[in-house]
């Protein structure tokens, strides 16, 4: 018992394994340090700061990619390093530079504080980071509550405008249902992960408890006292989860949090936190209740097919509420948000085929087809957001399907930017969008999944509605109101220019990126149990 407690009171400590995380924590702290102190002309230095550890931190991240190796001990293996966890925090610190970029000028032209912003932002960074470096349950919530509080904030950060108020919280008092669910799943997952031990004499000697741990858990699968409550754990987790990503039914706070939001932290929340989710979400499920595993057993085996069935379900239903609502919009905020659930949608298309995967190659491109989508959709997404805030301006004001009528010829740099955005989320070859749903449909195909990717195909035609509808408003109709350009701050410029290639090189060249993003986890208890049934299968 005393070594027991010893090893959980003093884990191997190893600070090069969480060196993004730390790198980001110190420049959060910096900046609030900073701030207090600088003078309200001198508050663009917490920007730079902010950029410059973002920066550092992408750097330790490539480091640890090339050169870094984790000992199953450190932290008790509540941190893995794998090539998930990187090719995830990679996305949330490219998402969290863009929102930098397109919120810099926001914040100072609406005379907000910027070093609370940056810092916020920051923090949130670090949840979602933890989000994805998590191999223990209580490593992935902890992430999600810093991710969560940081975002609450934002989202109400405009002080003065009831809508901003009103989005934070309702985003709060949702966010606090999820959340409690979420952890009532960890709780009863730990309690159906005891086993009884058995004693020299075969007979059962001790129960021991519990575990938190996603490879433990695994592990203990079969070995589960209590089943049932696994089940309801898994299930509450499910709708947690869900609730993240805003999946169809959980995805009520979506348009409303949304449009209330500044336009900045809505395209923020928009592709970090539902990456983050997503990193967790795949983790959990796909490691923690893998399909050989639960195949040894009747039980575990009805387990994981509930789950992936009940990710289908939710796949359809996202993708079509998702297209189907987004066409009777006339907000384009809302409109987006719409769209954000829908492609929700697509990436559970790939995280079915990972979860339904048999071999452990197809798991893991499956796995990468899911973080090649989430990164285009990040860049594409933010891209139209920063687009909508220049057009939007001080407050919010203009963001309504009309006011975009007929500013295609007048504002050329912007009208055609938001179109080629449009056009990526839509999947228009040759963009990004094009290729992200080509690897998650081509997933689903691996795993027979025709009839998913039919509603997909389905679904991206209906989409074309109203993606295509801006685009026509802006070039083709007529305005009604004279309407003066928007001038273009560098910080949005840069950030469009960054997008703008993003989304082209994405879609023309997606090679490289795809193979640096290629996931290769070779889980132990997937490996041991797949070979040994190849070995019985040849006798």
């Amino acid at each position: 018992m005393s070594s027991f407690f010893a090893q959980s009171m003093m884990p191997i400590i190893s600070w090069s394994l969480i060196a993004p995380e730390v790198i980001i924590c110190i420049a959060a702290v910096v900046v609030m340090l900073v701030d207090a102190f600088a003078r309200p002309t001198q508050r663009w230095i917490s920007g730079g700061i902010s950029m410059a550890g973002l920066i550092i931190a992408a750097i330790a991240t490539v480091f640890l990619w090339a050169n870094g190796t984790a000992s199953s001990d450190a932290f008790n293996g509540m941190i893995v390093l794998d090539e998930l966890r990187l090719g995830f925090t990679l996305i949330f610190l490219l998402v969290a530079g863009l929102t930098l970029l397109i919120s810099t000028v926001w914040v100072h032209g609406e005379q907000l504080p910027a070093g609370e912003f940056h810092s916020l932002l920051l923090f949130a960074t670090v949840g979602m980071m933890f989000m994805a470096s998590g191999n223990d349950l209580v490593i992935i919530f902890l992430g999600l509550e810093i991710l969560s509080i940081a975002t609450y904030v934002m989202a109400g950060f405009r002080r003065t405008d009831v809508r901003s108020n009103e989005s934070s919280l309702k985003y709060f008092i949702l966010g606090s249902f999820s959340s409690a669910f979420l952890l009532y799943g960890i709780a009863l997952v730990y309690g159906a992960t005891s086993i009884a031990e058995p004693g020299p004499d075969g007979s059962f000697s001790r129960i021991v408890a519990g575990t938190t741990n996603i490879a433990e858990i695994a592990s203990r699968i079969g070995q589960a006292q209590y089943p049932a409550l696994l089940y309801a754990g898994a299930a509450m987790m499910l709708v947690g989860f869900g609730f993240k990503i805003a999946t169809a039914p959980f995805h009520i706070w979506t348009p409303d949090v949304y449009e209330g939001a500044p336009t900045p932290v809505t395209a923020f929340m928009a592709a970090g936190p539902k990456a983050a989710g997503f990193a967790s979400f795949i983790r959990v499920f796909v490691f923690g209740l893998p399909f050989v595993v639960s195949a040894s057993g009747a039980v575990n085996g009805n387990l994981h097919q509930a789950w992936v069935n009940t990710l289908v379900v939710m796949a359809v239903l996202t993708m079509t509420l998702g297209n189907v609502v987004a066409i009777v919009q006339n907000n384009v905020k809302r409109m987006l948000a719409y769209s954000s659930i829908a492609h929700a949608g697509y990436a559970l298309v790939g995280f079915v085929a990972a979860g339904a995967a048999t071999d452990p190659t197809q798991r893991n491109n499956a796995i990468t087809a899911v973080v090649f989508y989430l990164l285009t959709y990040a860049v594409m997404n933010i891209g139209a957001f920063a687009v909508v805030q220049v057009i939007a301006r001080s407050g919010d004001r203009r963001t309504a399907i009309e006011d975009y009528r007929g500013i295609g010829f007048e504002s050329p740099v912007l009208a055609f930017s938001l179109s080629l955005f449009m056009l990526s989320l839509l999947g228009m070859p040759l963009t990004a969008g094009f290729m992200g749903k080509i690897m998650v449909f081509g997933a689903a195909i691996d795993q027979k999944y025709y009839g998913l990717v039919i509603v997909g195909v389905l679904n991206s035609a209906v989409s074309a509605y109203y993606y295509l509808r801006l685009i026509i408003v802006m070039f083709f109709g007529e305005r009604t109101m004279a309407w003066s350009a928007p001038r273009i701050p560098a910080s949005v410029a840069l950030a469009l220019v960054i997008t703008v290639l993003g989304v082209l090189y994405l879609g023309i060249f997606p090679g490289r990126v795809i193979n640096g993003l290629q996931t290769k986890i070779d889980s132990q208890i997937f490996t041991e149990d797949f070979s040994r049934k190849g070995a019985k299968d040849a006798k």
